[in-house]
Parts: C-alpha cells; structure tokens; sequence
C-alpha cells in the first residue's frame, strides 16, 4: 500500500485594507437597496432573513473586486 501526499491548495491572498474597506462600505449601501423578503406563502421566511446578509456581504465582495472606489488614500487607489 502506498500513500500519496496531495500537495495543497495554494493559500487565498488576504484582502488589502482598502479592499476590505471598500467591501465593508458597500454592503453598508446594499443593506439599504436590496429587496425585503416577501411575506406570505412565496417568501423565503426565516431562512431568507438568516441568509440575506451573506448574500449582501458576497455581493458586495464582489463588487469591490470588481471596482475601485479609490478609497486607499496612501496611494491613490489600487491601480495606481
């Protein structure tokens, strides 16, 4: 019997600060804009409202990888 050793995954790199700003600002602003669960026999009931700041958060995650708000004051955002 022989044992093989898988290597491992490469590590996930840390997000900047000023991603982890950019983040953290809008899903403050998405809070605000995504649509409420719906109530009665269509809505999602207690596991959409469990859930919907994940989907909020993922979203926003998603969006300031996507954009540069250029919130990093120290050097003018991230392209620069």
């Amino acid at each position: 019997m022989q044992v093989q050793f898988r290597s491992s995954p490469p590590p996930v790199p840390a997000m900047a600060p000023a991603e982890k700003l950019e983040t953290a600002f809008l899903a403050e602003m998405l809070k605000h804009v995504m649509p409420q669960g719906l109530a009665g026999s269509f809505g999602g009931g207690a596991g959409e409202a469990q859930f919907a700041s994940f989907r909020t958060e993922q979203l926003a995650q998603s969006l300031a990888q996507a954009i540069d708000l250029r919130l990093d004051l120290r050097t003018g955002g991230r392209d620069a």
